[in-house]
């Protein structure tokens, strides 16, 4: 259940800066700028109030650190199996766990729709509210009814990081939008972290039991939620509010001042556009950038990466959901001091965190060998899942499951630079949106079909072999598409008598043609 920003994936993971170098030089007029979340910096604001959002990106990077600290979130499927609550087995693996996907699935759009048109802080304050019912339940929780309403609001939590993501970016000119980034990033990941080790020592050393250590995390997310309503309410969002912004005389950016004139010079205004009541602007342009994302299938980096980043989270997610379930059927340790799930998590966290900022120095040809990378490491997830689901040493099931996340985490960023790097961040947003959109959706159905109770409700080394076939049948695929794209450049290059390099960097066409919201795919 537990899972960094990923979110983004974490959960976080689940996933999350979108920044790229490219953003750090000014936009040509005839050239969008490279994928954001969000919009750029009132220009006004930063003339009224130059250096104001430091101490904003400085309180926002607190509220984060400090709604990570759970100490008990590694802990809470120990706590329902413990007799505290009593639950068996199969019903917390077959009736209970199975409620955070679907709730998941069924409030992502409307949270990812209202983040953007409530302009961020009430959904941060829902996540708050969202974090308190979860540990209020879980501390004052019976019945199989409470614990399923528990993991509802653990989907809620999970969907409403949307916001915290992009919130960053409406704070801060464009110029830092990198380094802004890379604060909250680094926030999230160290809360993560000391909340992991923190409910390893207390749980080692200081001999707490669940109910207290629920007890202290509900305490840290109220404080959450208190720290969330002083945040400040951001003016500008990316798809909605465009017209309350036309009444305060802000400035657009360039690339939303081009598509309105596009937009305007190709198509009359419909109806009940006219005048400042509905974004009916905005609107328009959000259904038309809908329309554009058939465009992203046309472009193989794209269309690679989103595929990536739909199956490989799917399977991602449902083995972080389900692992801490194995690892009391592997070792079901009758002393509490001897459940290390705490400390597992941070090693991973901190394994998560090294591999994401080694990935940023990786130069290879993506062009060429994405598919190779990606098969190989999906091909070593699936050995970690296959000795996971096959070992009796809760050691070696601890190494794997580190291990399967560090390798996951390395891939995140990457895939996040060759999706953004070839889109407006409008269009970007959307992308991110979508593929999230179908990986819960995969996720549900694979839940639905193999974990509930109404499916084949089956036990979990059995889930984690089929775990492990499902990314061994992603390997074959990848690996097959890896030998199809090697010989075809192996070809042309003999063709052309240039030496295949694998060190050896160039760009590939959407660093120098990203795709917009006004053009095709290439």
């Amino acid at each position: 259940m537990v899972e960094s920003v990923t979110y983004s994936g974490e959960e976080g993971d689940h996933r999350d800066n979108l920044s790229t170098d490219e953003n750090k030089d000014a936009p040509k007029p005839e050239e969008p700028p490279l994928c954001m979340l969000d919009m750029q910096a009132d220009p006004k604001e930063q003339a009224q109030k130059p250096g104001s959002w430091k101490w904003s990106v400085v309180f926002l990077c607190f509220y984060g650190f400090m709604v990570q600290l759970k100490p008990g979130e590694p802990f809470i499927t120990p706590q329902l199996l413990s007799p505290e609550k009593n639950f068996t087995r199969e019903q917390v693996t077959n009736e209970i766990s199975p409620v955070l996907s679907y709730s998941y699935m069924a409030v992502l759009v409307p949270v990812f729709l209202l983040t953007d048109y409530l302009r961020y802080k009430p959904v941060l304050v829902l996540q708050g509210l969202s974090q308190v019912s979860i540990w209020l339940i879980l501390f004052l929780g019976t019945s199989l009814l409470q614990m399923q309403f528990m993991e509802f609001f653990y989907g809620v939590t999970m969907a409403a990081r949307v916001a915290y993501s992009s919130y960053i970016f409406s704070l801060v000119p464009a110029g830092v939008y990198q380094q802004a980034a890379s604060y909250s990033r680094s926030s999230v990941l160290l809360g993560v972290f000391t909340s992991s080790v923190m409910g390893q020592l207390c749980m080692s050393l200081g001999h707490v039991t669940y109910r207290m250590l629920s007890a202290v995390s509900l305490a840290f997310v109220s404080f959450g939620l208190l720290l969330s309503l002083c945040l400040p309410w951001p003016k500008r969002s990316l798809f909605f509010n465009q017209s309350h912004l036309e009444e305060q005389g802000a400035s657009h950016p360039p690339e939303l001042d081009e598509i309105k004139r596009d937009r305007g010079a190709s198509k009359a205004p419909s109806s009940g556009c006219d005048g400042g009541g509905a974004p009916c602007w905005a609107n328009c342009v959000f259904v038309e950038m809908l329309k554009e994302l058939r465009n992203v299938v046309n472009v193989s980096n794209l269309r690679l990466w989103s595929l990536w980043w739909i199956f490989n989270s799917t399977g991602y997610y449902l083995v972080v959901f389900y692992v801490h379930i194995l690892w009391n059927k592997v070792y079901p340790a009758t002393d509490q001091k001897h459940v290390y799930n705490g400390g597992v998590e941070a090693a991973s966290t901190l394994l998560g965190a090294i591999t994401s900022f080694v990935a940023g120095f990786v130069k290879i040809r993506w062009n060429v060998w994405s598919e190779l990378v990606i098969g190989l490491i999906t091909a070593s997830q699936a050995g970690l899942l296959l000795l996971m689901g096959s070992t009796n040493n809760i050691w070696v099931c601890y190494v794997c499951y580190v291990l399967f996340r560090g390798f996951y985490q390395f891939l995140v960023p990457i895939a996040t630079f060759q999706i953004a790097s070839s889109l407006t961040k409008e269009l970007c947003a959307l992308v991110f949106g979508v593929n999230t959109f179908l990986g819960t959706i995969l996720k549900s159905i694979i839940t639905l079909i193999i974990v509930d109770k109404r499916g084949l409700a089956l036990p979990v080394h059995s889930q984690f072999f089929v775990y492990f076939f499902y990314f061994l049948l992603l390997t074959v695929v990848y690996l097959g598409c890896a030998a199809w794209v090697i010989t075809c450049h192996c070809r042309s290059q003999r063709e052309k008598q240039v030496p295949v390099e694998l060190g050896q960097v160039e760009p590939f066409s959407s660093e120098t043609d990203p795709l917009t919201n006004r053009t095709g795919g290439k």
